[in-house]
């Protein structure tokens, strides 16, 4: 009789363990499922809260300078360049938007209608730096004597290894990287991508590493301090 007792017993006592041991695996399960959805919508606000923009080259048609960069417009019956929007007018709208600094920090810069919205930019009130490969510099069709001429500071990596960014901080928010150099060849002929993103976690490190790039090719901390 005492032996059926406890077996009853110890029967219910693992059932109650049992019970309150799937009881508290459900609210942890429960538990861990609000706290993961509640990082999954702080990512999305998150990603919804910044833009991401992802252009690719050659562009079929280019983009027609006059239309996208003058405020009168193209005024040409039979313009034989695009009015639509292609990536080049993308990125020459990005730029356009800038407000107080841009750094610029490319391989090689060749493509004029680029430099001129330097330029422009420049005569507007923008602070404007450039960083860039000293041996792209003597390359034909450099833009980077005349961006000098304007006023804009450049400066050059002193080594024989290459300064082969290509990437843009605009008004220290707006990052444009990728494979992009300023060149007509990038714009019409190669194979090319450009991210564009307003995105604080990302462009904050463009802007660490182009201050970086900055002061290291100071030419003052150069052997003989001149300009390459």
């Amino acid at each position: 009789m005492i032996s059926a007792i406890k077996g009853s017993l110890y029967t219910i006592t693992i059932f109650v363990v049992s019970e309150i041991l799937y009881q508290l695996y459900s609210r942890g399960r429960k538990r861990r499922g609000s706290r993961s959805s509640g990082n999954k919508t702080e990512s999305e606000s998150r990603l919804s809260s910044t833009s991401l923009q992802v252009l690719f080259f050659p562009d079929k048609d280019v983009a027609c300078r006059e239309h996208f960069l003058t405020g009168n417009g193209c005024m040409k019956v039979n313009c034989r360049f695009s009015h639509n929007k292609t990536s080049l007018s993308e990125l020459y709208r990005h730029m356009l938007d800038c407000q107080k600094t841009m750094d610029v920090c490319v391989y090689i810069i060749t493509c004029k209608d680029l430099a001129d919205i330097l330029s422009r930019l420049f005569r507007r009130g923008v602070k404007i730096r450039i960083i860039s490969d000293s041996e792209q510099l003597r390359s034909s069709g450099s833009q980077i004597w005349s961006l000098r001429k304007e006023g804009i500071p450049v400066r050059t990596n002193p080594s024989s290894y290459l300064m082969h960014h290509k990437f843009v901080v605009i008004d220290e928010k707006v990052l444009i990287n990728g494979s992009f150099n300023w060149t007509a060849q990038a714009i019409t002929g190669n194979q090319e991508n450009v991210i564009i993103t307003d995105d604080d976690a990302v462009s904050s490190l463009f802007v660490a590493e182009f201050q970086r790039l900055w002061e290291e090719f100071d030419p003052s901390r150069q052997g003989d301090g001149k300009l390459i």
